[in-house]
């Protein structure tokens, strides 16, 4: 199939990210809110230069045409288009920011600048420099220096350009021969990322003051440079993007903590892959700056605003003002489990499904706190991806050891930009006597499956739990996730087969239930597909629906679309990037994609086919990318549980029928809102209802 049935999933993530940004403008969101969104925003954009613009990068560089890979595009090409989009959304990110920052002044809001600061603030500021700032400042001084020491990956620097007083009065053309040649001081100052980006200044009668980091340091810069004479003295913010890849040692002697801890330090050397500067900067201090960093046209070179790593926006403070901020949920129990009795005895009579954050994450550390402290568990297996920087997890894990239970953990260690805190964590259950087991050679091991043995009438009996979601107190305020607690012998059996593997990594089991990557899950989907086809060239009920984080497999999108030619009905539900084109006569016509972006961020993994009506419907930890098929272990999980399935479906519908926060993927791109006649439903608010409901019922 040629290359044009394709979007590039570079340019479909940046599509993603600008509907972040359409969060960030719409006025039906709350303000302060908005604000994150913007954070969110920028955040997304940095990971996204670390991770996949180093990587076309590198092809482009080491001179690959891989247009396969990128979908029909050169690499070089490829680089061009995403700087200039990025451009774009970054001069809009800026007009949303200005609009905003007016808006919060209607509720006597001001965020302001070293050049607003009143005479009442001037007095805190001074003291709050002295006393908090000051000893924190990393302050280069660049005349003296051959080359720039290596600037942190995404910080922000004040790049400071002192003009100096003449030493000696002159006269004439001399004078101003001089003065073209005047001395220069070149300064480079770190934002310190230990200090609240938004320093929240003593109200004033009904106001509220804000003043960021970076003005704070600019109001001060006489007292930082006070040793100096100078004429003028002028600041403006610069950041340095790396290329996140971790480079990991071969040295035999080293444990792989050490390698990945080495590898993880070693990030902060990477090259640089983008340069984002004000674009009020002087020519002078811009072109100083780029020569001494190296820094040539063949990186992605960003004109900005004012400030940068607007990415601190995501925690701006709430000053107190719930008006401005989502209203709060109390996340809900699931009817008939009961968190102050035992979960092992209500799962060993049937399967409960979780959906956070609809429904407490609570029940997810309960059952493992019960396994730490009944006496009849012996053994608790659990694969662990991304950890709370607190975990709870963590501590009843090593509760679970110190009583005596046998636990493995398999902890995967290149988990991007968390891997400090996994690090931290496995060093921690390594020392209290937890197994710990890093995984397969080449793989990243994705699926988050948990297993415990207790000891009932002389038997082993296994309990456990599938999710979609990473096991993590604070991500799962915010992640739409499932989790299935079940006390199914079958699956708990091909789940210790899913450790087994990673203890002996040339031992692939057979699975008759779960579809389990990289062995399994591709050829599992083709023919989950192919028998739809089959059923709809019978004249039997056919049809899939699936909810993704991303899809981007070619060989499973051609598929989708040779469903569509053969008459399947398709529904997508993509957060993400989705190189799939639905609608497109003759190849995507009975496709339809839909993305939402809301208050929540939508995690779930969900693949339903119709099956000529009796359903088969999986939750996973794979979205439908390359990477999730051939290069990671994860684990699909087919839910048998009729009551269960039906909730399943049913959220599904619910989400589909969005048309407020729903947009349209097309082959235009253009991430227009879903409209139709139909009574407006913003699925995340319907959810939370249809659990309240749910529980009334019950």
């Amino acid at each position: 199939m040629g290359n044009n049935q394709y979007i590039n999933r570079e340019l479909s993530w940046l599509q993603f990210n600008a509907r972040v940004l359409q969060e960030a403008e719409d006025e039906t969101v709350p303000l302060i809110e908005r604000l994150r969104f913007l954070g969110i925003f920028s955040n997304n954009l940095d990971e996204f230069f670390k991770v996949r613009y180093a990587t076309i990068k590198r092809i482009d560089l080491a001179g690959k045409s891989a247009k396969s890979v990128l979908g029909g595009i050169k690499a070089g090409k490829l680089l061009e288009e995403i700087t200039q989009i990025v451009i774009d959304q970054q001069a809009e990110s800026l007009k949303i920011l200005d609009r905003i920052q007016h808006q919060l002044e209607d509720h006597n809001i001001f965020i302001i600048n070293e050049k607003q600061v009143s005479e009442t603030q001037e007095a805190f500021i001074k003291n709050y420099f002295l006393t908090h700032v000051s000893p924190a400042l990393v302050t280069i001084i660049l005349n003296d220096l051959i080359k720039v020491p290596s600037l942190k990956d995404s910080a922000a620097y004040l790049a400071v350009k002192m003009v100096m007083k003449e030493e000696a009065p002159q006269q004439g053309i001399s004078k101003l021969l001089n003065r073209q040649v005047q001395d220069r001081k070149y300064v480079l100052i770190e934002i310190p990322r230990s200090i609240d980006r938004f320093v929240v200044l003593p109200e004033e009668g009904d106001k509220q003051y804000i003043i960021l980091l970076d003005d704070l340091i600019r109001f001060n810069l006489k007292t930082i440079f006070n040793i100096f004479e100078y004429e003028s003295i002028s600041a403006h913010m610069i950041k340095i993007t790396r290329d996140a890849e971790l480079d990991i040692d071969s040295d035999l002697s080293k444990s792989f903590i050490e390698k990945i801890s080495m590898s993880v330090k070693d990030r902060i050397k990477g090259d640089p892959v983008r340069f984002v500067y004000d674009m009020n900067i002087g020519e002078d201090t811009l072109g100083y700056l780029m020569g001494k960093m190296g820094i040539d046209s063949t990186d992605s070179i960003i004109p900005g605003g004012r400030y940068h790593n607007r990415r601190d926006y995501m925690n701006f403070p709430s000053l107190g003002n719930n008006k401005l901020l989502y209203k709060a949920i109390d996340p809900l129990p699931i009817p008939g489990l009961v968190l102050h009795g035992s979960l092992l005895g209500m799962i060993a009579k049937k399967d409960y499904l979780l959906y956070s954050p609809y429904q407490t994450f609570a029940y997810v550390v309960k059952f493992l706190r019960e396994a730490a402290l009944d006496p009849k568990v012996k053994t608790i297996k659990i694969t662990i991806y991304r950890l709370a920087k607190i975990s709870h997890i963590a501590s009843s894990l090593i509760n679970a050891v110190k009583n005596g239970k046998k636990v493995t953990v398999q902890i995967e260690l290149r988990a991007r930009f968390d891997e400090v805190a996994n690090i931290r964590y496995a060093e921690q259950m390594q020392q209290e006597g937890v197994n710990l087991i890093f995984g397969v050679t080449g793989l990243k091991v994705h699926c988050k499956t948990c297993v415990i043995e207790r000891e009932e009438k002389g038997k082993l009996i296994k309990y456990g739990f599938l999710s979609t979601g990473n096991l993590n107190e604070s991500t799962s305020r915010i992640y739409t996730d499932y989790t299935l607690f079940t006390g199914n012998q079958e699956l708990l059996k091909e789940i210790n087969k899913v450790f087994d593997f990673f203890e002996i990594n040339y031992k692939v089991s057979r699975y008759k239930h779960l579809l389990v990557s990289p062995h399994y899950t591709r050829a599992a989907l083709i023919k989950l597909i192919t028998t739809e086809i089959e059923n709809a060239q019978e004249g039997k009920p056919a049809g899939i629906k699936l909810k993704l984080n991303s899809l981007s497999d070619f060989t499973l999108i051609d598929k989708l679309y040779e469903a569509s030619r053969e008459g399947v009905k398709i529904q997508l539900i993509v957060r993400g990037l989705c190189s799939l084109i639905p609608g497109i006569p003759g190849m995507s016509e009975n496709i339809e994609a839909i993305s939402i972006i809301d208050k929540f961020l939508e995690h779930p993994r969900v693949y339903i086919f119709e099956n000529a009506g009796d359903n088969r419907v999986y939750i996973s930890s794979a979205d439908w990318m390359t990477r999730n098929m051939d290069y990671r272990v994860e684990v699909s999980c087919p839910i048998y549980d009729e009551n269960i399935k039906q909730e399943i479906l049913e959220t599904f519908e619910i989400s589909w029928r969005d048309n407020v926060k729903a947009r349209v993927f097309s082959k235009n791109q253009d991430n227009a809102y879903r409209k139709n006649d139909l009574p407006a439903l913003r699925s995340q608010f319907a959810l939370y209802e249809y659990y309240q409901k749910k529980l009334e019922n019950n």
